[in-house]
């Protein structure tokens, strides 16, 4: 099985197509986000997924998997609502959604503030909080330790804003982390972190995980910075009618549990508090 390491040259091609992406989007002339009649017209939904986001979607021996994957197929049983994707990476996920491209980002999406000003919310999928991870063997093992150190995050990412309010945090204190860099994809940022060139990655305590079962050689978890959140699905603001009909289909997941059995694969644990609404 290729491992997230051996996928570097990939990702550096997909991060440059994702830059091209995120601009012709961006261009992209579109009334309004589909209305669920009219995706119902249209006989399928048309949602934007990631293939490289471990444990929430990736591929494995030409297939896709991960927590995503296998709840959308259970979504699409229980709503009767083809779904279908386009693969994509992170950059243009959220664009395509804005312009009307995609009816629903089904990705791993963190819930923000800044966020809700554009985008509704599904219920939630998972909880998660903002961790960094270092290489094995590291000096860095509470979050102070990051003061004066270089750390690598996801353009766009809620993690990478997260990731930047810790650091004016520290700054507020006294001295801050000596670099942030930004990627177009996380693939990138495991390997500067495997070479020394950088000191710790920010990421979601769910994709850190996964990224230590796979190199537990490699990397270790470090300590959270940033706050406990939620992670959903996403469509335009106001897009009431698929809201709706998503919504009632992951409820009816927690209800007969088989989201918390999906989540116990996947994530490790099930999550059973989650709120059913996080707008």
């Amino acid at each position: 099985m290729t491992t997230i390491l051996h996928k570097f040259k990939l990702r550096m091609r997909i991060g440059t197509l994702a830059v091209a992406m995120t601009a012709a989007l961006a261009g992209t002339a579109v009334s309004h986000a589909a209305t669920i009649d009219e995706v119902k017209d249209r006989g399928y939904l048309l949602v934007a997924t990631e293939d490289n986001y471990r444990p929430f979607e990736f591929m494995e021996e030409g297939k896709a998997t991960g927590y995503d994957n296998e709840l959308l197929l259970l979504v699409e049983k229980v709503s009767g609502i083809k779904i279908r994707q386009q693969v994509l990476p992170w950059a243009g996920i959220l664009p395509g959604v804005t312009t009307g491209k995609y009816d629903m980002a089904l990705s791993a999406v963190l819930v923000t503030e800044a966020r809700k000003s554009t985008f509704d919310f599904t219920s939630p999928t998972a909880e998660s909080t903002t961790y960094f991870a270092t290489k094995k063997g590291s000096e860095i093992l509470q979050s102070d330790d990051l003061i004066g150190k270089t750390v690598g995050g996801e353009t766009g990412s809620a993690m990478l804003a997260e990731l930047k309010a810790f650091d004016a945090k520290l700054k507020a204190k006294g001295k801050g982390l000596k670099k942030i860099v930004e990627y177009h994809g996380y693939s990138e940022a495991y390997q500067d972190l495997a070479n020394g060139r950088l000191d710790a990655v920010a990421n979601t305590n769910l994709s850190l995980n996964a990224l230590i079962k796979e190199r537990e050689d490699m990397f270790v978890l470090g300590q959270p910075i940033g706050e406990p959140g939620y992670i959903s699905w996403a469509v335009a603001k106001g897009n009431a009618g698929v809201l709706e009909v998503i919504d009632a289909a992951l409820l009816e997941l927690r209800n007969n549990g088989e989201m918390y059995r999906l989540q116990k694969k996947w994530l490790g644990a099930s999550q059973e508090n989650m709120p059913v609404n996080v707008n």
